[in-house]
């Protein structure tokens, strides 16, 4: 089904510029308004991250949807996962998001919930867009919604982070979080201390232009610096609207996605909570597939991005999966990706076995994996004969201890080079090769 706006993931671009201005987001509001309305649902709830392009936008989605006969209640600066989980609480009928995630504060976006806290489905999405298209109709005045703030959001939404590890006490642990100066800056700090750690927060002091620059999940060297400069015993960083989450141990160095996922699955097969198997990506590194099928773990690679692992889930009927990234999907949590809930999760697996996180990672062994980039005109130069041959000559050297991917961008003109495998130097010597042999290929 052909998109002339939506994505995989909401509505993204650069503030400003086609889809993402000011117009267009009225619009927005009012066809999502319409669409909501026709199906009898009238209570939408709107969230943003701490860019400052949010006021604008908050103020422009609130004016098409109460055009469209809508009520609306503001979150304001909210996690996205938290969005999700109010939108659910609250028994509204659909959450939206005003934010581009990781990217910096000039990006914006809008994502979009259904009343379960799931991402709206295809045929909601086509008729969004098809409205889109046509002249925007206001309601008569007595009939155009109405909007209030919500007070307590933030309130609810620690407390439901805390009851997704019951029983957890982080007492004594000595935490740094980086907040990216993102949405999670004052959510993160409370649950943590709520819990008991002894906190320690950078990142925590947003300006609407500084929202992951040089911080968060994308950008760990400060949190490993300060985690080390500090004594703590480990880091959490999560990115600009909180739905990914990266760690650092105490010795500053980083724990990734692959890690993350690792450590929960580990202490939900041992503690038979596991549901089925766990969903990684394209870009999963093998170790972690190992790991898992040393303890019997079921496991299966999606397409890079949250949406197609979700679709894996649900095919399986699973409940764990996730990205590198740090975008880690617990739908026995919740229904999104959550940074928080994903970090407890991880700090339960921990405590639970009495180690450190720089002990605890070891059980799982990550491949040294590297990734090049090659400009090409023709992307399909991946299918060639040459390029096939090579490709299986290097799997072949690597004799089942390592892999390549070699896969087009979807968004540049780029073909990725992936090479991993135990061998660091071979992993660089075949990334090289494969590199030369696709240029020469592309030309």
């Amino acid at each position: 089904m052909s998109r002339k706006y939506f994505g995989t993931d909401g509505i993204r671009g650069r503030v400003g510029e086609s889809p993402i201005t000011p117009e267009f987001v009225m619009k927005l509001g009012w066809a999502a308004g319409r669409v909501f309305a026709s199906q009898g649902k009238r209570k939408i709830l709107i969230g943003k991250d701490t860019r400052i392009s949010g006021y604008m936008f908050e103020s422009a989605l609130e004016a098409g949807l109460s055009a469209a006969g809508v009520d609306i209640g503001i979150l304001g600066p909210m996690p996205t996962p938290g969005i999700a989980y109010l939108t659910r609480t609250f028994h509204a009928d659909a959450g939206i998001v005003i934010s581009a995630s990781h990217n910096p504060y000039y990006d914006n976006g809008i994502k979009f919930f259904s009343a379960d806290g799931s991402k709206l489905d295809d045929a909601t999405e086509q008729q969004i867009e098809e409205l889109l298209d046509q002249p925007m109709e206001v309601m008569n005045s007595d009939r155009l919604g109405k909007a209030k703030r919500i007070e307590d959001a933030a309130g609810r939404y620690i407390e439901f982070c805390k009851s997704t590890v019951f029983g957890l006490s982080l007492k004594g642990m000595r935490v740094v979080l980086d907040c990216a100066h993102g949405a999670t800056y004052q959510i993160a700090p409370a649950v943590f201390t709520e819990l008991g750690a002894d906190v320690f927060v950078i990142g925590n002091e947003p300006d609407g232009l500084n929202i992951n620059n040089q911080v968060g999940s994308t950008s760990p060297k400060s949190l490993q610096q300060k985690v080390v400069e500090l004594r703590a015993d480990l880091g959490v960083a999560f990115d600009g609207d909180g739905d990914r989450v990266v760690m650092v141990d105490h010795k500053g160095e980083v724990v990734d996605g692959d890690e993350i996922i690792y450590m929960i699955a580990r202490q939900q097969y041992e503690t038979d909570t596991l549901q089925g198997g766990v969903v990684g990506t394209l870009m999963s590194n093998m170790g972690m597939e190992l790991a898992l099928k040393d303890m019997g773990i079921p496991f299966v690679r999606a397409k890079v991005g949250d949406r197609y692992v979700l679709q894996q889930l649900a095919e399986h009927n699973w409940s764990l999966g996730g990205e590198s990234s740090g975008h880690i999907l617990c739908l026995n949590s919740t229904t999104t990706g959550d940074g928080i809930v994903a970090a407890l999760q991880a700090l339960k697996s921990l405590q639970s076995h009495g180690k450190n996180l720089h002990e605890y990672k070891q059980g799982m062994s990550k491949f040294p994996q590297v990734m090049k980039n090659v400009k090409v005109v023709d992307k399909s130069i991946v299918d060639s004969a040459e390029v096939l041959k090579a490709v299986e000559q290097a799997e072949t050297e690597m004799a089942g201890k390592g892999r390549v991917l070699l896969r087009p961008s979807g968004t540049e003109p780029v073909v990725r080079v992936m090479v991993e495998g135990q061998d660091k130097t071979l992993v660089n010597l075949l990334v090289d090769r494969l590199v030369q042999i696709v240029s020469q290929a592309a030309q």
